[in-house]
């Protein structure tokens, strides 16, 4: 990185290998000799780029390994920050910055357990790990001097968006952390449509994947608004009418798409009260 931060991946999985290995493909521009990883074990992708390219590891931060950090990137699972929040509340410098991509765990709970520091708190979506996510971030005060440091690590997952109330993060799970699945039901569902109507099995799933993903091309390549772009492939009492009016009679899909990102919503909330229990 340009202002050679030194950066600490605190895990492994699959998350902080996704954005590790991005971050050697150059769009984040991490120093080999700027990056630490720590954590007990490596599997998979993230052995095989500790391999490669020679990184530094420990299985957990000490004194001496962790007082040049200028940067620690939490990206375990909440249960086991609480395991080793004791142990990072100590080692860490006080002026190093948390970014968390932990799911449920508040910017408030972090400065509790690791005291008052720079906190980034980072909501990405499974997408992230091909680079084609969207990473929502909200930053503590302390932080705001840091928001293009984080970028710069957070963008080799995708698009990064900025919020200033950290109560909307239960909103960000539940349109686009949750919202990977959402896509993945419906065309589980519009396949098997097809598939009820004689198409072969292949052949619904790959004409349902190529549809979705091309009309989601198409909404981000016309800048138009997904509302206009339904308008104009709707022709009146024409085929895509036909089936509109089953999916929106009585607000059926808008409703019901509420009611699941508020579930979603909800869940979020209560994770983050329960997952430190």
């Amino acid at each position: 990185m340009a202002g050679k931060d030194r950066i600490a991946l605190i895990g492994a999985g699959r998350m902080g290998g996704a954005l590790a290995t991005g971050w050697f493909r150059g769009k984040g521009k991490v120093d080999a000799e700027d990056l630490l990883i720590c954590a007990p074990r490596l599997t998979g992708e993230m052995a095989t780029l500790v391999r490669e390219r020679g990184l530094k590891r420990v299985e957990a931060l000490g004194p001496r390994t962790a007082k040049d950090v200028t940067i620690a990137l939490l990206a375990v699972k909440p249960q086991v920050f609480y395991d080793i929040a004791d142990n990072l509340a100590e080692v860490l410098p006080r002026d190093c910055t948390i970014v968390s991509v932990m799911a449920g765990v508040t910017i408030r709970t972090i400065t509790e357990l690791l005291g008052e520091r720079p906190v980034i708190r980072a909501m990405p979506n499974t997408p992230t790990a091909i680079g084609k996510g969207v990473i929502v971030c909200v930053a503590n005060e302390a932080a705001d001097p840091r928001r293009k440091d984080a970028e710069r690590l957070l963008k080799v997952g995708g698009k990064i968006e900025w919020i200033d109330d950290e109560r909307l993060m239960g909103a960000v799970t539940g349109v686009s952390g949750s919202g990977p699945a959402y896509f993945f039901l419906l065309a589980e569902s519009l396949a098997g449509a097809g598939e009820s109507l004689g198409l072969p099995r292949d052949l619904a799933e790959k004409l349902a994947a190529e549809t979705l993903i091309g009309a989601g091309e198409l909404m981000k390549s016309s800048g138009l608004s997904p509302q206009e772009l339904r308008r104009q492939v709707t022709s009146p009492n024409g085929t895509t009418q036909a089936a509109l009016d089953v999916m929106m009679g009585g607000s059926a899909l808008p409703e019901m798409m509420r009611h699941a990102v508020a579930a979603a919503e909800r869940r979020s909330r209560q994770l983050g009260d329960t997952n430190r229990n």
